[in-house]
């Protein structure tokens, strides 16, 4: 049986390499990047940046304190989104075995396709040279006989750099690495890890998988088995129906502006209204949940018949919010579609009124896609964006249900 080969493409600092390179004037500045012009924290930044100590999660006038000169850029999602999606399609011509991991990486198995290529570094160098080609802009690629290796290895020669792990050499990259450059390792596995005297990889055979299976679940023996070379575990393709489909905002820490409140879950809803209806879906019960400093308060409501209608789902969100204690501060809103079917096109004879919510609906998604997107939207969130734009979901994906901004 051959053995099997991952590939591990990341984007070096994704969304501040393309602010540097959609304006020179950036080139070899430390850039931070923040949700709209006056986000607080720091989505991510150039490495110009990350010399001085600037970290992603950082508040921009923390970063400021110890780089002065620090260049704060308002995010541009559906920029960043559109030139993932052009990524994307050159690594798909690369293999058709592939998994897109995030909106700046991806995994691809050349295992059935080594009869083609001949050589792993031949098809390594194309992969850099079309990304720059296309986009200039760069990427780390690791590669080995496992996903997790392959992602392990591509963080090593960061920026710009290649990595090789086999059989042969892996005991030198992981035995002194520490346990928590691992993915999946969070904080809670880290503490749980070195209270059984596990620090780094190789002290991993101190215990039995049993231990972290028992205590974590699969995640657990994950772990396990990566820290010991020994993580098999394939591509994973996406789901072809979504459990659920959803949308949030963080708000300002302690919110009270009810009208601003409403106003959020008026374009939560309005998202997630035209999601629904560019994915062919609808859905009948609806998780609407704020949360506050002691943590989220969440309610499932239920509709006699299934919508995707804006209006419809907005009326939720109001019924939800006049149930909710109007003195109590909100520091995030969620609307998620739970459930959702693929949808019935027969018209509905008994709810003309429901009917029309839809034609409305419809009728903008059309307009929208012809001029542009957002050339026609409700009067109240039109002053919205500019201050407050949409982000990337994790779980973003150039096509699908999953594409999303």
């Amino acid at each position: 049986m051959n053995q099997k080969i991952f590939i591990h493409v990341d984007m070096n600092a994704f969304f501040a390499s393309i602010e540097q390179r959609d304006f020179p004037n950036l080139s070899g500045m430390p850039v931070a990047v923040t949700n709209g012009k006056n986000g607080s924290c720091i989505i991510t930044c150039s490495y110009e940046a990350r010399a001085f100590g600037i970290k992603t999660g950082m508040k921009i006038y923390e970063g400021r304190k110890i780089c002065p000169h620090l260049i704060q850029r308002p995010s541009r999602p559906k920029v960043y989104a559109a030139t993932s999606a052009r990524i994307m399609n050159i690594l798909q011509r690369i293999t058709p075995d592939i998994q897109i991991y995030s909106v700046d990486e991806a995994f691809l198995e050349l295992t059935n396709c080594m009869k083609i290529y001949k050589r792993v570094d031949n098809v390594v160098y194309k992969i850099k040279d079309l990304i720059y080609e296309s986009e200039n802009l760069k990427c780390s690629i690791g590669i080995s006989y496992s996903k997790s290796l392959a992602k392990y290895a591509s963080k090593i020669n960061k920026p710009d750099g290649i990595t090789f792990i086999n059989r042969q050499n892996y005991h030198r990259y992981l035995d002194n690495a520490p346990v928590d450059k691992l993915c999946g390792v969070s904080k809670g596995i880290k503490k749980f890890l070195n209270h059984h005297g596990v620090y780094k990889c190789s002290d991993m055979n101190k215990i039995p998988i049993s231990i972290l299976s028992n205590r974590f679940g699969n995640i657990g023996r994950k772990i396990w088995l990566m820290a010991n070379g020994s993580d098999f575990e394939g591509l994973v393709s996406d789901p072809l129906h979504p459990k659920s489909l959803g949308h949030g905002k963080v708000l300002m820490p302690n919110t009270k502006d009810k009208y601003l409140i409403k106003k959020m879950f008026l374009k939560m809803s309005t998202k997630l209204s035209s999601r629904l209806r560019k994915s062919n879906y609808e859905s009948n019960i609806f998780l609407i949940g704020v949360r506050i400093k002691a943590g989220w308060i969440q309610k499932k409501m239920k509709l006699k018949r299934f919508t995707y209608s804006q209006a419809e789902i907005f009326n939720l969100c109001r019924l939800f919010l006049n149930m909710f204690d109007r003195n109590v501060g909100i520091y995030q809103i969620q609307v998620t579609a739970l459930s959702p079917s693929q949808r019935d096109m027969q018209n509905d004879f008994f709810n003309q009124n429901n009917n029309n919510n839809l034609i409305l609906d419809n009728t903008l998604d059309d307009i929208n896609d012809r001029f542009g997107q957002d050339t026609v939207k409700l009067a109240r969130l039109k002053s919205e964006d500019a201050d407050s734009p949409d982000v990337i979901a994790p779980a973003w994906r150039p096509d699908g249900y999953r594409k999303s901004v």
